[in-house]
């Protein structure tokens, strides 16, 4: 198990936030699970009760005044709780649904969970889904035991995918992380014999090891102390090497049944849209997400973009309150490259809203995961310890 840190005061997220690949909203935040890897730990947000931060229709008011807001993000519910995990929880959840549906929200619904889909909820989802919000489930299945994943019931997480496959719910199947524990064949096997006959596809992640994250996460992965901080935490996902070699060979098994390295491309094949992340092309599309050819079409062919140039770039900074950085832009390659650090959150609602490429140094006081903005790539790790 981890080695024990300091105790922390509970750090509370803003209830609406911009991620890599979606808006962020947590308007329940707290989780009486303790997954060893968890990202809320250090922020005093495991083993403690849910707290309600903002009520279910002052939710959807946040975020239709979120500068952040734009009709074609991706919204993440509950990224700081698990929104199944208590009954307070899935009260909230049920209520948000039905109010985001009652807004005609057009944005497509995220929500992940580790934990079971009681009666109520799955109902809910039916109901909403009629009435025109679009729903996907990412179960996140590592694969890990009750060791790591303290508190999940893994015999429930297991039955939410033929429970969601009955009432047409798409699921992505969240593989994440990955320590040496849940890199063997036979953990993969398991995992994938399942899955596979109810998911949509599965986003494979690696571990994500956010600034401060590289003491907390060595005790449960020795080797992580043998490699310098800086480079485990500057990663975009840390791997284990059997993993690695073990992933171009998992189509020999599974066929055509879609494991992506990028988690905006899973998101693309499930909403049946090409590409807006500037994914196509790259070494992961080419080399790593084992992708339909229909999707890679239709990747192919594109869709218009919002036109962009400097006007268009100054006013969205603006908006977001990203003033006096300098910046050049490239309008050939859609690449806009600010000179000093600015926060993840505006660096990602640029990239998404405009549908460019957004480049900039990493800014020590982000708390959270680098990404494509700051140029970070994977790290693998040769398994030489016990573990």
């Amino acid at each position: 198990m981890p080695k024990s840190i300091p105790l922390a005061s509970r750090f509370y997220e803003p209830v609406i936030d911009q991620h890599e690949s979606w808006i962020a909203i947590n308007p329940r935040q707290g989780c009486p699970k303790n997954c060893g890897y968890c990202y809320l730990k250090d922020r005093g947000q495991t083993l403690v009760k849910p707290v309600e931060v903002a009520t279910p229709q002052d939710t959807v008011v946040q975020l239709l005044a979120s500068p952040y807001y734009h009709r074609d993000a991706v919204l993440a519910l509950y990224t700081c709780t698990d929104a199944l995990a208590t009954p307070p929880n899935r009260a909230h959840l049920i209520k948000l649904l039905h109010a985001l549906a009652a807004e005609r929200i057009p944005n497509p619904v995220c929500l992940i969970t580790k934990c079971a889909f009681t009666a109520d909820v799955l109902t809910c989802l039916e109901t909403v889904q009629r009435k025109g919000l679009r729903v996907i489930v990412y179960l996140s299945y590592s694969g890990l035991g009750p060791d790591v994943e303290q508190g999940i019931d893994h015999d429930a997480l297991r039955a939410n995918f033929p429970a969601l496959h009955r009432i047409g719910t798409p699921v992505i199947h969240y593989w994440r992380p990955f320590l040496p524990t849940n890199s063997t064949p036979e953990a993969v096997t398991r995992v994938l014999d399942h899955v596979t006959q109810y998911a949509r596809c599965s986003v494979a992640i690696g571990l994500k090891v956010k600034p401060g994250g590289h003491e907390l996460l060595t005790g449960l992965w020795p080797e992580l102390a043998d490699k310098d901080k800086d480079d485990v935490e500057r990663a975009s996902s840390v791997w284990p090497e059997q993993m690695r070699a073990m992933l171009p060979h998992l189509p020999d098994t599974y066929g055509d049944y879609p494991i992506y390295e990028t988690n905006t491309c899973a998101l693309s094949y499930v909403l049946d849209q090409p590409d807006r992340f500037h994914i196509l092309g790259s070494a992961v599309c080419q080399k790593q997400n084992h992708c339909p050819a229909a999707q890679r079409a239709l990747c192919e062919k594109g869709e218009p973009a919002p036109p962009v140039n400097e006007n268009a770039i100054t006013a969205h900074l603006e908006k977001l309150g990203v003033t006096e950085v300098p910046r050049s832009w490239d309008p050939d390659s859609k690449t806009l490259t600010f000179l000093a650090p600015i926060p993840t959150a505006p660096a990602n609602n640029l990239a998404q809203t405009l549908r460019i490429r957004v480049r900039t140094a990493a800014n020590a006081n982000d708390h959270y995961w680098t990404g494509k903005a700051t140029g970070s790539v994977p790290l693998t790790i040769p398994g030489n310890r016990a573990v």
